[in-house]
């Protein structure tokens, strides 16, 4: 087992993050700049990142992302550390967003699966979910367990019953601030014309951006874009079934939102993976200690110092007022 990670951390491209790419400590504690739904309106592409739980998210908004996804798998792998089969449920994924939404000033997206359940639980966790202060939801039409959108062996509900969720979804928000993202999972499952009717059919139920997850070309893209007037989702997945495109590229073929839920988690394992290696084999991790973020800088992002000014609001002078 050991010999095995060894070979992984060989296998690992690194470099140490250059001095002007490193966050700024601290984390902005402003309000957000914008709303998400102003973002996907604006005549740029929307880029964001993965994240799974309140740290991650941190890092991701100290160094200038503007909206975070809170992803399913992610979520499953470091709860749980499972795969995106299934595992995880309402309770899960809104008790994740709570953690992250504290942690964090700029818009969340949740991804919500199913909506773990019929139509009814669907209006009551988009209900939950915003009270938690989320401000928008992915939810798919895949046949519960469901499977991460790129795994294979995935099946869809009727179109009928999915639009039920929908409509439900669209009914339990409090605002219309709380953005919507209709996914289908037909492209793999059905094919793409299946899965290109079931997008247009959930934007004229008044889903606020429409997800095709896993097409498999830039063709696909391209028709996908051609096909549905609505704002779009492009999900990156690297080693996935899409193709890794240019934001802007993606941008021009109607891609309003470009995800890329994995990229945080993988970058993290190919980090603990090199430096767990480097200990098992050495017993100190001095031969990499530059590829770590210091004492002080990790303090600073978790805004140690906020919290030590704060204690001291709290104290009271021996000898002051009764």
């Amino acid at each position: 087992m050991v010999a095995c990670v060894v070979q992984a951390e060989e296998e690992i491209a690194w470099r140490a993050i250059p001095g002007e790419l490193r966050p700024s400590y601290p984390v902005s504690k402003g309000a957000p700049m914008s709303s998400l739904k102003q973002l996907i309106q604006r005549d740029t592409p929307l880029v964001v990142p993965g994240i799974f739980d309140a740290l991650s998210a941190r890092i991701a908004q100290s160094v200038g992302f503007q909206a975070l996804f809170q992803t399913g798998y992610g979520t499953a792998a470091t709860l749980l550390g499972l795969p995106d089969i299934g595992f995880i449920g309402a309770a899960e994924v809104t008790e994740t967003a709570r953690r992250i939404r504290q942690a964090v000033t700029i818009p969340l997206i949740v991804d919500a699966d199913t909506g773990y359940g019929n139509a009814l639980n669907v209006h009551r966790l988009v209900r939950t979910l915003e009270s938690a202060g989320v401000n928008a939801i992915f939810l798919e039409d895949q046949q519960w367990p469901k499977r991460c959108g790129h795994m294979a062996g995935k099946a869809v509900i009727p179109v009928t019953e999915y639009l039920e969720k929908l409509r439900a979804a669209l009914d339990g928000r409090r605002s219309d601030d709380f953005l919507i993202v209709a996914r289908t999972d037909a492209r793999q499952a059905e094919g793409l014309q299946s899965a290109l009717e079931r997008g247009i059919a959930a934007k004229e139920a008044g889903a606020d951006l429409i997800f095709v997850e896993a097409p498999q070309s830039r063709d696909e893209l391209t028709q996908i874009g051609q096909a549905i007037h609505a704002p779009l989702v492009a999900n990156m997945i690297e080693g996935g079934a899409t193709p890794i495109l240019p934001a802007e590229e993606l941008f021009q073929l109607g891609y309003r939102l470009v995800l890329y839920p994995l990229s945080v988690l993988y970058a993290n394992t190919a980090a603990a993976l090199v430096v767990l290696s480097e200990l098992v084999k050495t017993g100190t991790t001095q031969k990499v200690a530059d590829r770590l973020v210091t004492f002080e800088q990790f303090n600073q992002l978790i805004d140690l110092q906020g919290y030590r000014t704060l204690e001291k609001k709290f104290r009271q002078p021996f000898g002051g007022d009764r």
